[in-house]
């Protein structure tokens, strides 16, 4: 997983992320994006106006959240995704030190696979996404909970999807400012210089791999399946 030099890949870049993980991000953008554009139509009445057809766009919103978690799910059947998740999951000293400095980005501080900021966005994004499911579950379904608790759903939804929506949004600009990085996550390579300027950790870390770089002990995985 993550393997540089494999077949393919040309000189100078690192192989970043592997098909399945690609898969899982972009299915999960696409669900993300149909749950954000439907609740803004759902939510604005001039929108829904412009719209119209309010029954077909809620189920489509409905039908798109229930979805959303899946992707996610059939990801972990993945063991390359697996270590990225537990990459997401591992706040170090140098993310903390990271989220402290103003100067994060000039390279001083060595950063892994992920940084600081790309961390918290995977945490918080999941946490919504896992609210706005069991929220959204008891709301269709009002037979499964009192009133007050349905009430209650609704105000923790709307908040919870104003927040995803703004996250998204932020998430979005990020990626456009960094056409290296979106590169990453659309072909699955990022460029050595940027690797080693963003991620410098991880970068010497996958150089030193045998076949790579400088040889190291240890047994190496293979690549995404």
């Amino acid at each position: 997983m993550n393997r540089l030099a494999e077949p393919g890949v040309a000189p100078g870049t690192l192989h970043r992320f592997g098909r399945v993980s690609r898969i899982v991000h972009w299915s999960v953008a696409m669900l993300v994006i149909v749950c954000v554009a439907t609740a803004a139509i759902l939510y604005n009445g001039s929108l829904a106006v412009l719209i119209g057809h309010r029954r077909i766009v809620e189920l489509i919103h409905v039908y798109d959240g229930f979805a959303l978690p899946a992707p996610l799910i059939l990801g972990a059947f993945s063991s390359a995704y697996r270590t990225d998740l537990r990459r997401l999951n591992r706040f170090t000293p140098s993310d903390w030190r990271w989220l402290r400095s103003r100067t994060r980005r000039d390279g001083s501080i060595r950063v892994g696979k992920f940084n600081a900021g790309q961390k918290l966005n995977a945490s918080l994004s999941a946490g919504a996404i896992m609210v706005l499911f069991g929220t959204g579950v008891i709301m269709y379904y009002p037979h499964l909970a009192r009133l007050s608790w349905r009430s209650g759903a609704t105000f923790v939804h709307d908040w919870f999807a104003l927040a995803l929506g703004l996250l998204v949004l932020g998430h979005i600009g990020y990626a456009l400012k960094d056409a290296e990085a979106l590169r990453g996550i659309r072909t699955g390579e990022v460029s050595m210089d940027w690797a080693r300027a963003q991620h410098r950790a991880w970068a010497d870390e996958t150089t030193a791999r045998p076949g790579v770089g400088a040889p190291t002990a240890g047994p190496v995985s293979g690549p995404d399946s």
